[in-house]
């Protein structure tokens, strides 16, 4: 089965500027694709990594794949969705972003040995590109009217907060795929179904400069269907906070609850993109036992993602906790630390156990007495614990069902 035809058997094809065209690209051969990401957080969750996951799928069919990071469209913020207007963002807030992404996209592509995937940061190119030249290069074939109908800046509108400075995010997305044709010939941009507006736009300035210069230029953009709940929330959050795909911002075991938490709705999709299971045998399964299904699913994208050891321990794990009537220090997950000092306080140690995403989570739990050890409810912040006392373990419980034994090795 050729890559076109997967995509469409796995569902994962939801919109296209040219259906025939991007089929006949596919199959005459290899081409070069492009996906886009700002660098607005140090990580991706879940929810992020869909065309990720598309990508990925594209390379293991010996296509060139580029992975753009918006170093300067981030600096502007996509309003595609949104109520207010993004936080701009420092130059060192976006470096440092821009390493984390990086390390999220190894995941799922490669990048060396053969047929490496490659990253461009858009900030190069538009790095000294002069405002009234781009203005008169790009936003010259750009109709306002037609572009404030546009879905993506319908909520910025609803709340009479569309800026100028947003609607230029549209223009320069647009000549991205422009100018990653002319340099790499690049024919396919590739995002999810949020970006719609903004991929058009992309082949939309590609048809209009043909028109102009006479020249051929093959751009075609396609959407993959988005990941929501059957709320309409995007996912790849839980009541516990973001399925990190950094291994330093969540534990094993709370990346496979987190996974294991998918709506039922969500389970096919979730097997379609980080899976190869073949889409019979997974309707088949879900058909038979959801449950069953959602803990083959927790297993296999906390191995794809993490690892066959995490995969395994956060299994054995959940089996554990949720087998047993009576949570004790024999059957919690456990976290065993190195500690160098001879006492660390209570928010350092829930953080280098990856029980808290952040200092900042701990102190909100204690403040609503969310956190317990050996049963005591913490009320302080500030409390520091003993190496000696976490030789033994000590039982820490957050919220209503989540426990971990924390001990020294």
């Amino acid at each position: 089965m050729g890559l076109f035809e997967t995509l469409k058997e796995r569902n994962l094809l939801y919109q296209t500027t040219d259906e025939q065209g991007l089929k006949k690209l596919l199959n005459s051969g290899k081409i070069t694709v492009y996906s886009g990401t700002d660098p607005t957080a140090d990580s991706l969750h879940i929810g992020h990594c869909v065309p990720c996951t598309i990508l990925r799928r594209f390379q293991q069919a010996g296509h060139k794949v580029i992975v753009l990071v918006g170093g300067a469209t981030a600096a502007i913020g996509d309003p595609s969705g949104k109520t207010d207007m993004r936080p701009m963002l420092t130059e060192a807030q976006l470096k440092k972003n821009v390493e984390g992404i990086k390390r999220a996209y190894s995941k799922f592509l490669r990048f060396d040995g053969d047929n490496p995937a490659i990253i461009v940061n858009n900030a190069e190119w538009y790095k000294g590109y002069d405002y009234v030249n781009f203005m008169r290069d790009v936003g010259v074939h750009f109709n306002v009217n037609k572009m404030i109908t546009n879905e993506i800046y319908a909520k910025r509108i609803e709340e009479g907060g569309l800026t100028f400075f947003e609607m230029g995010y549209m223009l320069m997305q647009a000549y991205d795929f422009l100018y990653l044709n002319k340099k790499y010939g690049c024919t396919l941009e590739w995002g999810g179904a949020d970006q719609w507006g903004n991929i058009v736009a992309g082949a939309e300035l590609g048809r209009k400069m043909n028109f102009l210069d006479g020249k051929n230029r093959v751009m075609i953009g396609a959407t993959n269907p988005l990941l929501l709940t059957p709320e309409g929330k995007k996912m790849g959050k839980t009541e516990k906070g973001a399925i990190w795909i950094d291994e330093n911002k969540i534990s094993a075991y709370d990346f496979y609850q987190g996974v294991y938490q998918t709506p039922d709705a969500c389970v096919e999709m979730m097997f379609a993109l980080f899976t190869d299971i073949p889409m019979n045998e997974v309707k088949a399964m879900i058909s038979a036992d959801i449950v069953a299904s959602k803990k083959r699913l927790a297993y296999e994208i906390t191995k794809f993602i993490r690892g066959e050891r995490d995969a395994i321990e956060a299994q054995n794990m959940s089996n554990n906790l949720f087998n047993s009537q009576t949570i004790n220090k024999d059957n919690a997950p456990t976290a065993e630390l190195n500690l160098n000092e001879n006492s660390i306080g209570v928010l350092d140690l829930l953080l280098q156990a990856k029980f808290v995403s952040s200092k900042g989570e701990a102190r909100r739990l204690i403040e609503q007495n969310g956190l317990s050890m050996d049963g005591q409810t913490i009320a302080d912040p500030q409390l520091t614990i003993s190496k000696n006392a976490l030789k033994n373990g000590i039982l820490f419980k957050k919220g209503k069902k989540n426990y971990l034994l924390i001990k020294t090795k």
